[in-house]
């Protein structure tokens, strides 16, 4: 019998055109779904840490004192990372903060605000990522004006 045969009996291939079809569609489907993943978590990683450089940057310059000041913005990070999903990252090394002035909270100077940390990629194994470091940095940057009537510390 040949595949051709419309006799009604099924031919040798019968049925193998699910399996294939689901095959190629698993091919395909999984590493865009996976890059949907990365992407999503770059995304909610830009969002985190833009976020935290802007309100770490207000807090800071919003602080009754200078020594009060870079605990405050620590906490502002630690919030905005927390707010999406990165817990595990560390606010004391992902922050860095540099003032324009001498003292840092002058009347009318500049504070930039750097948050940055790697984003590790999801749902890789950590065998794998001793072996090979697969992570993205992700930073933001923002410049935070001391207000001009602000009153010196």
């Amino acid at each position: 019998m040949t595949v051709g045969d419309r006799s009604g009996t099924p031919g040798r291939e019968a049925g193998n055109a699910v399996v294939e079809f689901l095959a190629a569609a698993l091919l395909l489907l999984l590493p865009v779904l996976y890059l949907v993943l990365v992407l999503g978590r770059l995304q909610a990683a830009s969002f985190a840490a833009e976020g935290a450089a802007r309100e770490a940057g207000r807090s800071f310059t919003t602080s009754a004192t200078l020594d009060a000041a870079p605990d405050r913005a620590l906490a502002s990070v630690r919030i905005a990372l927390d707010d999406q999903g990165f817990e595990a990252v560390d606010e004391r090394s992902a922050l860095r903060v540099s003032c324009s002035s001498t003292p840092c909270l002058e009347p009318g100077s500049e504070v930039v605000v750097r948050v940055g940390f790697d984003v590790a990629l999801p749902a890789v194994p950590s065998v794998v990522q001793g072996v090979v470091p697969l992570a993205i940095p992700v930073s933001a940057t923002y410049v935070a004006p001391v207000d001009d009537f602000a009153v010196t510390p």
